[in-house]
């Protein structure tokens, strides 16, 4: 009878047991880290395997701030575009904000290698050529030229520390 006891406790703590699975289920995608894949002849670039299930069966492509590309998930891409147009009837940098940002986005679907193709505008806007950078930036990537962002990187990691204070007020390490 002990032994039955023991079987139906282990069975009910991993019944009540929340795994990482569980509690990333509804959340938005988290995509991190640092890639350095080529931009083919094509324009593809295939997207780091970490990114693809994250980003699902498509993804947006738009003009992303300090020149870059943005990859965005579909829901992320609908959630800021929902976001940007509720303020820009009223608002002029909001308006104009929006014609620029929905004018240059793309949505793609990965191919069968997870690659998905930079539309020549995109590239010359962020001025791509075979050597990139993908970023994870939490719910979103960025593609970035190799040089710029090395020197962008360059430049912000040296006021990283002093700007802690200011972008993370409440959070504590």
């Amino acid at each position: 009878m002990a032994d039955g006891q023991a079987a139906n406790g282990a069975q009910t703590s991993m019944a009540g047991s929340t795994g990482i699975a569980d509690l990333l289920t509804g959340l938005p995608p988290l995509l991190l880290g640092t890639y350095t894949p080529k931009i083919d002849a094509k324009g593809r670039v295939a997207l780091p395997a970490k990114f693809r299930s994250q980003l699902g069966a498509g993804l947006v492509m738009a003009r992303g701030q300090e020149r870059c590309v943005y990859l965005l998930p579909f829901d992320e891409f609908r959630r800021i575009a929902a976001q940007i147009q509720r303020t820009s009837v009223g608002n002029k940098a909001a308006r104009e904000y929006l014609r620029v940002f929905l004018s240059g986005a793309v949505d793609q679907e990965p191919d069968k290698q997870g690659r998905v193709v930079v539309p020549q505008m995109l590239r010359d806007y962020a001025n791509l050529g075979s050597d990139i950078v993908v970023i994870g930036v939490g719910t979103r990537a960025e593609i970035w030229n190799k040089a710029a962002w090395e020197s962008y990187l360059a430049q912000k990691e040296e006021d990283y520390s002093e700007i802690a204070d200011d972008v993370l007020p409440e959070v504590e390490f």
